[in-house]
């Protein structure tokens, strides 16, 4: 088969190049020749040639013609739509991307650059030429075509040697996406601020665990129905295990929820390798991406971003759905502004858990400070006298006791100052029948010795059933072998926290009511966020008074079902 050979036009003008020429031409190549310059452009954009010759009197025209027609070939081809538009609004030329365009944006646009001619006008001078020579000041427009269509709009002037505004040149595209991606933006910006908002007054009156709940309710509600994720997992990061536990999350499967994930970028899932190295991690196809673990039920695709706070990765937040690459570089970052708004609720979250605790604590702090002083004034003058006065033994020992009463009163300041964690009142409980408690089967877990015994103590004074375990192993294997009406438990012990008890609980059943205590102000591991999602019966904060313990006590036997 003969290879294609090259072409090459030749512009027959009035001097016709049609001679010998050609034929030497046609021996080696493709020769096609057009009578008019009109002709070879038509050709040109239809075809490709090597060489083309002219006369050289069709040469400038032709030239000239050839970059008129690759400047229009440049301006419909850009995906942008381009006019000129004079000062009466008219539109002189247009693109064809632009003369796609319906009318009513036709006459949005022309309305803009008129009154950009009008602005332009008023900004050059035709009596100094020079200097509106060197004017090239654009005006930005946006332009609300619909409801929902946005057009953004650059406008240049264009001006004549004398200075004289006469005509405007407009760049056009479509900013409906941008523009809805801002607005939505701004949404989750205001959903963020309302997610940590405090200051009113129901807020205030609420209890802490009613207020832990509150913001739970926000954050599934907020990532539901304004970033409409259905299927969201929050872990937080456990600074000394360095595991991500599960904190809140929404239509997953309780397989997916029980694995355990690691900060680590190997072998720990896209959470552990977002967690170890701050990046987001758009997964297209959770088929092929050999980081993905356990998640959704036929997931196909997920986001996960890191929380953040303080410039530190506290946790990650994991939105997974049923469709191939469903998530989009706008959806990272929307995520990503959301997230940190969700990572500052968290910690407004362990705040709130350890504001009795502190305030608690605030007046005995400030007492100690303010009577140290005088105190130490007492005893001073004190050990003065006695020392010059040593002959008196009656007056000897009354100053002594002075001094004895000084100490009494800085030791029982100072213990008023530290934290507190006894059961207030239990010493003056009275053994009594009662209907509620008699018989329950209680399980009491804390690794202070003295709690557990108080409470046990109290409880069997009602004739409760209880069992103690001394820290949270104790009470999972206890939950194991047996069956409960109530389990209370401490939040922090040394080997299991007091959600890990109360996920066992509810394992093996899931109507036992669970109340867990707290005599601190930082809950690491979110055991109240976590299980107040679950059902958590209630938390009471150390120390606190005989009353209300047995008052929540028989609040949540009175809510089980009868016992067999």
């Amino acid at each position: 088969m003969d290879e294609p050979r090259n072409k090459v036009l030749v512009l027959a003008g009035q001097a016709s190049v049609c001679g010998p020429a050609v034929e030497c031409l046609r021996a080696v190549c493709d020769v096609v020749t057009v009578p008019t310059i009109d002709h070879a452009i038509e050709l040109l954009r239809r075809d490709h040639f090597i060489a083309i010759f002219s006369d050289s009197a069709d040469f400038l025209p032709l030239e000239r013609a050839l970059v008129s027609q690759q400047a229009n070939l440049i301006l419909n081809t850009i995906g942008e739509g381009v006019c000129i538009v004079d000062g009466q609004g008219r539109c002189n030329w247009m693109n064809k991307k632009m003369g796609a365009w319906p009318a009513r944006t036709h006459d949005k646009i022309r309305a803009a650059c008129r009154e950009a001619f009008d602005l332009f006008s008023k900004q050059v001078s035709p009596h100094t030429p020079e200097s509106s020579a060197s004017f090239n000041r654009s005006k930005r427009y946006i332009l609300n075509i619909e409801e929902q269509q946005f057009m953004e709009l650059v406008a240049s002037p264009v001006i004549n040697p004398a200075g004289e505004v006469v005509q405007v040149v407009a760049v056009v595209w479509d900013a409906t996406g941008t523009r809805r991606l801002q607005q939505k933006i701004d949404a989750i910006d205001k959903a963020g601020r309302e997610l940590v908002r405090l200051e009113s007054d129901a807020i205030v009156k609420m209890s802490v665990v009613e207020r832990l709940r509150l913001l739970e309710e926000k954050i599934v509600s907020f990532t539901k129905d304004l970033m409409h994720f259905d299927h969201f997992a929050i872990r937080i990061l456990d600074r000394k295990t360095n595991k991500l536990e599960m904190v809140i999350s929404s239509g997953l499967p309780n397989e997916a929820l029980n694995v355990e994930l690691f900060a680590s970028s190997e072998g720990n899932g896209i959470s552990g390798y977002v967690a170890a190295t701050d990046r987001s991690y758009v997964c297209a196809d959770v088929e092929r991406d050999p980081r993905y673990v356990m998640g959704l039920e036929l997931a196909k695709s997920s986001l996960t971003v890191p929380l953040r706070l303080h410039d530190k990765v506290i946790g990650i937040f994991n939105i997974e759905s049923r469709h191939l690459a469903a998530f989009n570089e706008d959806d990272r970052q929307i995520v990503e502004i959301f997230g940190r708004y969700v990572a500052i609720a968290l910690n407004i979250l362990d705040l709130m858990v350890g504001e009795r605790v502190i305030t608690s604590h605030k007046v005995a702090d400030e007492v100690c400070a303010e009577a140290a002083g005088p105190l130490n004034d007492i005893a001073s003058d004190v050990n003065l006298l006695m020392d010059d006065d040593i002959s008196h033994e009656d007056r000897h020992q009354k100053l002594q006791q002075i001094l004895d009463n000084v100490n009494s009163i800085r030791n029982a300041m100072h213990h008023a100052a530290e934290p507190n964690t006894n059961i207030l009142g239990a010493s003056d409980v009275k053994g009594e029948s009662d209907p509620v408690i008699s018989g329950a089967r209680i399980l009491v877990a804390d690794d202070e010795p003295n709690i557990r015994l108080t409470i046990s103590d109290v409880l069997r004074k009602f004739h409760a059933v209880v069992t103690v375990a001394a820290n949270g192993a104790e009470a999972t294997s206890f939950l194991e072998k047996g069956d409960f009406d109530l389990v209370v438990c401490d939040i922090k012990m040394p080997d299991k926290s007091g959600y890990e008890v109360f996920a066992t609980a509810r394992k093996h059943s899931q109507t036992v009511p669970v109340m867990l205590m707290t005599g601190f102000g930082y809950d690491p591991n979110h055991s109240i966020v976590r299980a107040s999602q679950e059902g958590l019966q209630a938390v009471l904060f150390k120390p606190f008074k005989v009353d209300l313990l047995l008052t929540e006590v028989r609040k949540a036997l009175t809510q089980q079902p009868v016992r067999s």
